[in-house]
């Protein structure tokens, strides 16, 4: 374990190039599995639920083999081996393996997947989904079957719109006989990107960037190689940072697409930001002041399926919230935990008011100051790096910074180069 020493107070500025996308890469490892031939995915983050989603891949049977942002998987020999427990608590795509496994070897037998504890995260739309298509589930065992003759398309209602449940069934669905028509769909640039990789493999998906998709089954998918879009969860950490401490950021290989309902949201916050075809700008200087609603009324920062605010900026943009003039409520409606780690922030210096387990007051600018915290999850570790780096008086020092690792690449070089102080020491 290690823990990050932050010296913060300073505006910080420069220019990074995003990371290949988190959410992006992990169900296309699954996805690799599919075929027997050889994926290619380029742009590839190296972050620690990378490595456990190759780690579990391999031990399914799969080859692979990793040169820089570049990994080669090809699973020609496809094993029924039951996975280990250690490795499918380590991370929630871990339960993206049965569709292949499905197809591959006609069951698949896990143990329920982890992840960040932010709350409950259902599973039940991937039980209603793969079930929908024939398979049969044995949840006290988490035992799966496919029946004999395969899986058969269907039309599948969500009542969800849950991001791994749609990937999942999107990937049931491509080698399924017949037509599946997946209703109330994810459509998150990651969910869309995968659908993108199939489609490169042989896969037959129409509606891509829709709430309604048609997957028509195929009998064998091929290798391909792919290149794995940038992630805009992490840009808008940096984004979050470089506003926060009033510096400047240039972020490089950006898709301008991704970025509308975060750039409405900088607007209330009155930061402006430029987002350009292949990069994003925030100019220095620039004095964070919440703009108030019609007839001054406190505005509200909430989250919400694609396209509305991401639910993993929400905490990034609460730290931003703490250094900006005024008054804000932010209103988390997906996650029940997501704000456990604003009493941290309060013992820093913030002027926040929890209201309950979704809702959070925050008014500002507050002078934050040094303390000893902790990484309760990916996004909140983030969030609290970046209160580090507002913090004076005194070193902060966030600790568990390996659960950072899982979702942030090279953090320590990336903040560095916009002119952070920060070091990793063992704990």
């Amino acid at each position: 374990m290690s823990r990050f020493v932050i010296r913060g107070g300073r505006p910080l500025s420069g220019e990074i190039r995003a990371s290949g996308s988190k959410n992006a890469v992990l169900p296309m490892i699954a996805a690799a599995l599919l075929t027997d031939e050889e994926v290619v995915l380029e742009n590839v983050p190296s972050i620690r639920d990378v490595d456990v989603m190759l780690e579990i891949a391999g031990v399914i049977g799969a080859e692979i083999s990793r040169a820089g942002d570049r990994v080669t998987i090809r699973a020609a020999n496809v094993g029924d081996h039951p996975l280990p427990a250690e490795l499918c608590e380590r991370v929630r795509t871990s339960l993206l393996f049965v569709a292949p496994l499905l197809h591959r070897v006609g069951r698949a037998k896990l143990h329920p997947p982890g992840g960040d504890g932010i709350g409950r995260r259902r599973l039940d739309t991937h039980f209603y989904g793969l079930r929908q298509l024939g398979a049969s589930i044995d949840e006290s065992e988490f035992e799966f079957r496919a029946p004999q003759g395969g899986l058969s398309g269907a039309v599948i209602f969500f009542d969800e719109a849950s991001v791994t449940a749609t990937e999942h069934i999107l990937m049931a669905a491509a080698l399924a006989k017949g037509t599946t028509t997946i209703l109330n769909a994810a459509s998150e640039p990651h969910v869309v990107d995968l659908a993108r990789l199939l489609v490169a493999m042989g896969a037959r998906i129409e509606g891509l960037q829709t709430n309604t998709l048609t997957i028509t089954g195929v009998e064998r998918l091929s290798g391909a190689t792919h290149r794995v879009v940038s992630d805009h969860i992490e840009v808008g950490s940096y984004l979050a940072l470089a506003a926060a401490t009033h510096g400047g950021i240039t972020v490089h290989d950006t898709a301008r697409s991704h970025y509308w309902m975060m750039h409405r949201v900088f607007e209330r916050f009155g930061v402006d930001v430029e987002i350009k075809s292949d990069r994003i700008v925030l100019a220095s200087g620039q004095v964070p002041r919440v703009r108030p609603d019609a007839g001054g009324a406190i505005p509200q920062v909430d989250d919400g399926p694609w396209p509305q605010f991401p639910t993993d900026m929400m905490s990034p943009f609460l730290v931003l919230a703490t250094q900006s003039e005024g008054t804000i409520l932010f209103f988390e409606k997906m996650f029940e935990g997501r704000m456990y780690f604003v009493d941290p922030l309060i013992q820093m210096g913030a002027n926040a008011i929890i209201c309950d387990p979704h809702r959070v007051i925050i008014s500002g600018p507050s002078k934050l100051r040094g303390q000893t915290v902790r990484s309760p999850d990916i996004r909140a570790g983030m969030a609290m790096i970046i209160a580090a780096c507002c913090a004076t008086k005194r070193p902060c020092i966030v600790q568990n910074a390996e659960i950072v690792d899982r979702g942030y690449e090279r953090i320590e070089e990336k903040l560095r180069a916009l002119g952070a102080d920060i070091e990793r020491l063992p704990d």
